[in-house]
């Protein structure tokens, strides 16, 4: 198994591609605990989990309140002993252009997009230390390495995810922490299924893809898996895509 023996913390895991990477980190050894404010359907991904011979915890996680994701890092290490990776899942999706977005709407999703990739890292990184190194891998999206019509606050958060990481990965190397980022094209989940169903954004981004599909959660934790495993020990500050060839063109 790819992640024998380590511990994984996954906020956003209680639904959508959070609660796939959860369900395969465990069933490739990995100890996960898994944050989310969604409490009825995080405790059902951790029965899920635990039911098929995995090892899960639930706790509750606003990823905008340090506090919390302090009390996160603290329960997985009295659960687990140790943390060794970190998946900056939790996110929002927000459309408008920038004279349609208010600036409620701006802080709301830098806020959880950004401000809480900061603060999950912030809170992970002394453990990691402790453990002797660790992989922290941000969601980031295509929308933030190439402009889009449709988006402004959404595309500035996952661009500061980007930059971030970059930065993080830099500052923390001797350190044994790795950090990279994973930009996905538009993938078939909760959060998407307004946009996906919207004409304009479906000839924008759904029409133009070589590979011709959408893209399922799945493509995303088998990317995850890669980064959280030994098999990336020299990969840090990367840039993962996983678009179907969106951005190639």
């Amino acid at each position: 198994m790819r992640l024998q023996n380590k511990v994984a913390l996954i906020s956003g895991g209680a639904k959508g591609m959070g609660a796939v990477e959860a369900k395969l980190f465990a069933k490739e050894g990995a100890k996960v605990v898994i944050g989310d404010v969604l409490e009825t359907e995080g405790k059902q991904i951790e029965a899920e989990i635990n039911e098929t011979g995995g090892e899960c915890l639930f706790v509750p996680l606003d990823v905008t309140d340090e506090n919390q994701w302090n009390e996160a890092v603290a329960a997985t290490l009295g659960r687990f002993g140790k943390l060794d990776i970190l998946i900056n899942n939790a996110g929002i999706f927000r459309t408008g252009a920038v004279e349609e977005t208010s600036s409620a709407e701006w802080d709301q999703v830098m806020d959880i997009n950004a401000k809480g990739v900061f603060l999950g890292a912030k809170a992970a990184i002394p453990a990691m230390r402790e453990a002797g190194g660790g992989s922290i891998i941000n969601l980031s999206s295509v929308a933030g390495l190439v402009g889009a019509a449709y988006s402004t606050a959404y595309s500035a958060s996952k661009g500061a995810v980007r930059l971030f990481t970059k930065s993080t990965a830099i500052q923390y190397a001797t350190d044994g922490v790795r950090c990279n980022s994973i930009h996905p094209g538009v993938i078939q989940t909760d959060m998407t299924k307004e946009a996906i169903a919207d004409s304009q954004f479906k000839a924008q981004r759904l029409d133009p893809t070589p590979l011709a599909r959408l893209g399922q959660p799945e493509d995303v934790a088998y990317g995850a898996l890669y980064l959280a495993s030994d098999e990336s020990s020299f990969v840090t500050g990367a840039e993962l895509v996983i678009d179907g060839g969106w951005t190639a063109q």
